[in-house]
């Protein structure tokens, strides 16, 4: 696997549509609380926030194929996702522990119902710090804001 950060000039459409492919399938495969609609909805707003997010690396399997993206900004994590074809493999890991040595990851929400990635961050060191009803849409799945207590 190969991690490469990714300018936000060189975010074109054909990465932004295989970024989406990879977001949909790790939805699919960890969201199970969401609705199909629901997904549908989200969907829709995914490719605005790879176009704007500061931050944003992009791990690429021996083929050149994305497999997995995160991005930040200022200190927070904003999103990582991975095709689940390729999880439990470190990428995981790989990806964060990127954000926490070069850009100074040290914040994260994830969603309350998603045990698995609770689980993955507080794994990495993390600790849960606050929580939310409604996630940054205002829609009702409850966020739990994530603070870095040691490296993982």
């Amino acid at each position: 696997m190969e991690i490469r950060q990714i300018a936000p000039a060189d975010r074109d459409p054909a990465l932004v549509a295989a970024l989406l492919a990879v977001w949909e399938a790790s939805v699919r495969a960890t969201h199970h609380f969401l609705s199909e609609a629901a997904i549908r909805q989200i969907a829709g707003y995914v490719p605005q926030a790879l176009g704007e997010v500061p931050l944003l690396a992009v791990a690429y399997d021996a083929q050149g194929h994305a497999v997995g993206f995160m991005g930040a900004a200022g200190g927070h994590l904003e999103m990582l996702f991975l095709n689940p074809a390729v999880r439990g493999r470190g990428l995981g890991q790989q990806l964060l522990r990127h954000g926490i040595h070069q850009w100074g990851v040290r914040s994260l929400d994830v969603n309350e119902q998603n045990p698995q990635a609770r689980g993955f961050y507080e794994h990495m060191g993390f600790r849960v710090s606050g929580r939310s009803e409604t996630d940054g849409q205002g829609q009702p799945y409850p966020i739990l804001s994530m603070t870095l207590a040691r490296q993982g």
